[in-house]
């Protein structure tokens, strides 16, 4: 199935949930530190040769639908709307539009229409959370220094 924008799953079943969990305990196991490994499809005999980070990908899937969670594959070229854009970062589309406007995060208009590409906002979302991060640790220092008990 070719992944032009993006694909999202429908939430995954209990029965799906049980069989994601033991898959990826099973398939941790097996890889380990593994530089290459090789799939094999018991039903049609069949060895599959995929790249290790593809692997790993699945892995990360696994994990995910294991805990109940949907998962969406997006392409890192992938345009989003802000719509898109916004729910990804979890905020309002306003609030999105506020911050592409004030040159935060890159985007060109389609039309009338913004677009933002997928890269920039895992690097904007990067940032803020390195920002956060260090806010974080800051305070606690802070707390540390104040002997606040914490």
């Amino acid at each position: 199935m070719a992944l032009t924008r993006h694909q999202i799953m429908e939430s995954p079943s209990e029965h799906d949930m049980e069989m994601a969990a033991l898959g990826s305990r099973q398939l941790a196991t097996t890889l380990g530190d593994r530089q290459e490994a090789n799939l094999l499809l018991v039903e049609q005999n069949l060895e599959l040769k995929l790249p290790m980070s593809a692997i790993r990908m699945l892995l990360q899937i696994l994990d995910q639908m294991a805990q109940g969670n949907t998962v969406s594959l997006v392409p890192i070229h992938a345009e989003l709307t802000t719509q898109e854009a916004a729910n990804f970062l979890n905020v309002s589309r306003p609030y999105l539009v506020k911050i592409l406007e004030d040159g935060k995060i890159p985007f060109h208009k389609v039309g009338v229409r913004r677009r933002v590409q997928f890269k920039d906002l895992m690097a904007y979302r990067e940032k803020s959370l390195n920002q956060s991060q260090d806010a974080l640790d800051k305070l606690a220092e802070q707390a540390q220094d104040l002997d606040m008990g914490y």
